[in-house]
């Protein structure tokens, strides 16, 4: 089985090309294989190849996307409800959307990131190469070497390079361990939706995906229960995926969406209040459809603040570090011409 998932912009393209064709009448076995010739990614030509395989022996399409291990569970959810309904090519085309959107948010979200860590790598590089300048000072720096945590030189510059990316890539590692299954995503990101900007930025995103994914779960027919629960998986938030099963019990005890909504604590009052607007009028699904795009622009502005303080507490942090280490210097060059003077007399 195919382990690694298949990428946005592969799914993208293949759900929009699998629509057309469907659309167009072609038979769902040919429109697969055909699919599958088109893209360009090897995982998902391979797992629509197999695919292909699998509906030949009689499995239905969801299964058999399933059995690849390697398309979202949305994807697979809904055209199960496609399937039943005879709605396939058009939840394949908002499927489209949605995988299409998701690329552009990332593109955007890589784009504003970029100039931060390059400012993040450049201040490590400064801090390496006062490391190198002082212990070029005096008999290779050995007098220095207390100025910058007891490194001197080029070997003192290659042990700091080696600790801070060493650092970065570890904890950028773990991460992605930790973060590997649902468990760990559910451990994570409620912690990080605590930290000021960044966790506002989630909370929005995670808000707009919901909104879309209810929208079409609704619109295809499933039942609330499971529409909840695909709807809350979508958002790719630890938090509010583990937050499916109690919002679904609450309204199969018999709360409304509104208080089911609201007793999770994910939600803004805001959001909170136009539910309740929309669920007197019965227009839920519509409502948070039209609401999505103001989460997900709300979400680009907490994410442009995101990278303007990520910038500034770089560069204010390098500033400090240099700052500090001038004082240290000067203070180290009086003591010694003292010590100097002392002795002379």
């Amino acid at each position: 089985m195919l382990s690694s998932k298949v990428s946005l912009k592969a799914l993208s393209h293949t759900c929009r090309s699998l629509s057309t064709l469907l659309h167009s009448g072609v038979e769902v076995r040919k429109a697969f294989n055909l699919a599958a010739k088109k893209t360009t990614d090897p995982k998902a030509g391979l797992a629509l190849g197999n695919t292909v395989d699998l509906i030949r022996e009689g499995h239905d399409v969801s299964s058999a996307l399933a059995d690849q291990e390697c398309f979202p569970e949305l994807m697979v959810d809904m055209i199960s409800v496609a399937e039943q309904t005879g709605m396939l090519p058009e939840v394949l085309a908002h499927l489209a959307n949605h995988y299409e959107n998701n690329v552009t948010l990332r593109r955007e979200f890589l784009g504003q990131i970029t100039w931060p860590v390059i400012q993040l790598v450049a201040a490590i590089f400064v801090v390496a190469l006062l490391i190198v300048v002082f212990g070029a000072i005096g008999d290779g720096g050995a007098q220095m070497s207390f100025l910058v945590l007891g490194l001197s030189g080029v070997d003192g510059a290659i042990v700091w390079l080696t600790m801070t990316f060493g650092s970065i890539i570890g904890v950028f590692v773990a991460y992605k361990i930790l973060t590997a299954g649902l468990a760990g995503k559910q451990f994570v990101d409620p912690l990080l939706m605590k930290i000021p900007v960044l966790g506002k930025c989630m909370r929005s995103f995670a808000i707009a995906r919901f909104s879309w994914a209810y929208y079409l779960t609704q619109q295809s027919g499933m039942p609330i229960e499971d529409s909840i629960d695909a709807s809350l998986r979508a958002t790719g938030n630890g938090a509010f995926a583990g937050a499916a099963k109690p919002i679904s019990n609450a309204i199969m005890a018999g709360d409304d969406l509104t208080a089911a909504l609201a007793g999770s604590r994910l939600f803004p009052e805001d959001f909170i209040e136009m539910v309740a607007v929309a669920e007197t009028s019965g227009t839920v699904p519509e409502a948070l459809y039209r609401l999505s795009p103001q989460f997900e622009d709300q979400a680009r502005r907490s994410l442009k603040t995101l990278t303007t303080v990520f910038s500034g507490i770089v560069w204010f942090s390098v500033a400090a570090f240099i700052t500090f280490f001038i004082f240290r210097f000067v203070l180290w060059y009086v003591n010694m011409i003292s010590d100097a003077a002392g002795g002379a007399f």
